[in-house]
């Protein structure tokens, strides 16, 4: 509220109007300022409280890139969560299978995986769960019952 306040203040041709976008002004002219900015503005510096540990868990999914040129993006196309394996072997497959119907499960390596093994991506864009090179299919399946309801048999 305080950010949408101080906007609309900003745009005021009065005196206070323009004593804001002179500060504004002065705080964009720096990296810092200019990315501070940005990500109130944008939303992107919001974290939800999804109890995970990771520090992506609660935010919005980078998209990410696997080897083989298809981006997160793309997957979360149908409006189901996404799972994405960046293991060789593929070692939350079996796990991914009980929610077929509501989660598109795609493996292999991404060309910046930010040191994970796997993350879940809600249907809104937001990490649901992120697991390390150890990626736990036992985690996983928490995270996918917590946010994907039980698996299909």
């Amino acid at each position: 509220m305080d950010w949408t306040r101080a906007q609309a203040t900003a745009m005021r041709p009065d005196p206070h109007g323009q004593a804001i976008q002179g500060v504004l002004r002065d705080l964009l002219s720096t990296r810092d300022g200019t990315t501070y900015v940005v990500g109130k503005v944008s939303g992107s510096s919001i974290r939800y409280d999804l109890g995970g540990e990771h520090p992506l868990v609660g935010r919005d999914a980078p998209d990410f890139r696997l080897e083989d040129g298809t981006r997160l993006g793309d997957l979360m196309c149908d409006g189901r969560g996404v799972a994405l394996d960046f293991s060789v072997d593929g070692c939350l497959r079996d796990a991914a299978t009980g929610w077929a119907g509501r989660l598109r499960y795609a493996v292999g390596t991404a060309r910046n995986d930010l040191g994970l093994g796997a993350v879940l991506v809600r249907p809104d864009g937001i990490v649901a769960w992120a697991g390390d090179r150890a990626a736990g299919r036992e985690a996983f399946g928490r995270a996918a019952r917590q946010w994907f309801d039980a698996p299909e048999i």
